[in-house]
């Protein structure tokens, strides 16, 4: 394919000529003849000729389907340029606009000589390649300096959050080839183990051994690393540690020698791939399938909080991952148990204004909340769940919404925030609270009573703001 580009400005030609050569057979029309000797001098194909003139394009052999690029420099003479490429026969015409380009109305005048002209910003060209080298680079230097680090430690533990998602899996993997470390030297490790069916699945069939630790196992390692999840999760257990990857909002109350949390990304395992190709360090196939299962995971195949980065590290992983595996790995079985809790909580919750708040009451798995509260949220008319179960003596509130309406992370913080753990994002979150202290906020209602409660503080919430609600529907 043949383009032609009517440039002044030596370092746009160049640029130009480095970036379309690969793809077009490019060639350049220039006014000034010293210009000329310099860019032929150097293999760039180029003629010196008046761009304002037909006969310039026919010498040049301008056809129908050459692509021309004319540079608008905000110099008197663009709508000669561009009347001569139409009277010439040229139809696919580029406007490169410069710093001191023509405004919006100019280019309307342009548009009255050539209805399909295309105009097109050069630093918008650029600043996405630029923008994402920079940041490439910074993230490099950030990734080197961890890596030393670490380096010098016998034994490096990546500690998860309890019941690990395919996020924190596939991020555990993921750190420990950025450390280039083994099985044996990076422990990846969690207080409380695995028990969804779905994640069990994947740690099976990519072969990911968790390890359970224990508070008092802490000090035998040389660093520590969280992934996915943040000290302050862990209650006080955790005070100092040596590196933080997380994709939540940040909390405060510990000490790490690195961080990099990312709140507006859907997944810590696209951090990881940032980090990965940053330092140009191999993918395996194995460790590159949990990735792209962990962000297809955690944005819903990008139907939740999602980033363009997100979706770039998803087209990067793509072809290192096993597609045949993910689809083994896909999918959350619906069991006999899990059913019985969604009987339980359709039983005991209450629907009222597009919320659906329901309470579990003790509750053999933490995992069953959050799939309830998922799967609530498939119900016609709801907007908004809000489910609890008592865990171990404590209240685990996990919170969904369909993420354009008001925030769950600070509902959750409003409502708990000063009696537990919580937080989370726009359409997720989830808190933590010790069951005396919920009972001492709230009062020790029964059950019914509690999913009542939920259900008032979401909509107390929604409603400070009049976002969101439709009329009541119960």
């Amino acid at each position: 394919m043949r383009a032609l580009a009517v440039c002044q400005d030596e370092l746009v030609i160049r640029l130009l000529h480095r970036v379309l050569s690969g793809a077009f057979e490019v060639d350049f029309l220039v006014e000034g003849r010293s210009l000329g000797r310099r860019l032929l001098d150097d293999g760039i194909p180029v003629t010196v000729a008046d761009p304002t003139k037909v006969d310039s394009y026919l010498r040049a052999d301008l056809s129908p389907t050459t692509c021309v690029i004319v540079e608008d420099t905000g110099r008197r003479g663009l709508k000669r340029v561009v009347t001569a490429i139409r009277d010439a026969g040229g139809s696919l015409l580029y406007v490169l606009r410069g710093s001191r380009g023509q405004d919006r109305k100019g280019q309307d005048e342009l548009r009255a000589i050539m209805p399909e002209i295309t105009h097109l910003d050069l630093a918008e060209l650029l600043a996405p390649t630029l923008t994402t080298e920079l940041g490439r680079s910074l993230t490099r230097a950030r990734v080197q300096q961890y890596q030393r680090y670490f380096a010098d430690a016998d034994r490096v533990l990546i500690l998860l959050h309890n019941e690990p998602d395919p996020d924190a899996l596939g991020a555990g993997l993921a750190l420990r080839n950025v450390l280039r470390r083994t099985r044996t030297t990076a422990i990846i490790g969690a207080f409380q183990g695995i028990t969804r069916p779905e994640n069990l699945r994947m740690a099976d069939l990519l072969d990911i051994q968790l390890e359970t630790v224990t508070p008092d196992e802490l000090p035998t390692f040389d660093r520590i690393a969280t992934v996915d999840v943040q000290p302050h999760y862990f209650g006080g257990l955790l005070p100092r540690v040596d590196l933080v990857v997380d994709h939540h909002p940040e909390q405060l109350g510990y000490t790490a020698v690195f961080k990099d949390i990312r709140a507006d990304y859907g997944s810590t395992c696209t951090i990881l791939t940032e980090h990965l190709r940053a330092v140009d360090v191999n993918i395996s196939e194995r460790t590159a399938t949990a990735m792209l299962y962990a962000i297809k995971s955690d944005t819903l195949f990008f139907a939740r909080q999602t980033n363009r980065v997100d979706l770039e590290a998803f087209t990067f992983l793509y072809p290192l991952a096993d597609p045949a595996l993910i689809r083994k790995m896909e999918g959350a079985e619906i069991t006999m148990e899990r059913l019985e809790y969604v009987t339980r909580a359709l039983a005991a919750g209450r629907l009222r204004r597009q919320v659906f708040a329901a309470y579990l009451g003790e509750t053999s798995r933490e995992d069953f909340v959050p799939y309830i509260a998922d799967f609530l949220l498939q119900v016609e008319d709801v907007k908004w769940t809000v489910v609890a179960g008592l865990i171990g003596g404590q209240f685990v509130i996990c919170v969904r919404n369909l993420g354009y309406s008001r925030n769950a992370g600070e509902f959750v913080k409003a409502a708990f925030g000063d009696i537990g753990s919580a937080g989370g994002h726009r359409a997720m979150a989830k808190a933590v609270v010790p069951g005396d202290k919920f009972r001492a906020k709230f009062g020790d209602l029964p059950g019914q009573a509690i999913a009542a409660r939920l259900g008032d503080l979401v909509e107390e919430f929604i409603l400070e703001s009049a976002d969101g609600l439709q009329p009541a529907t119960t």
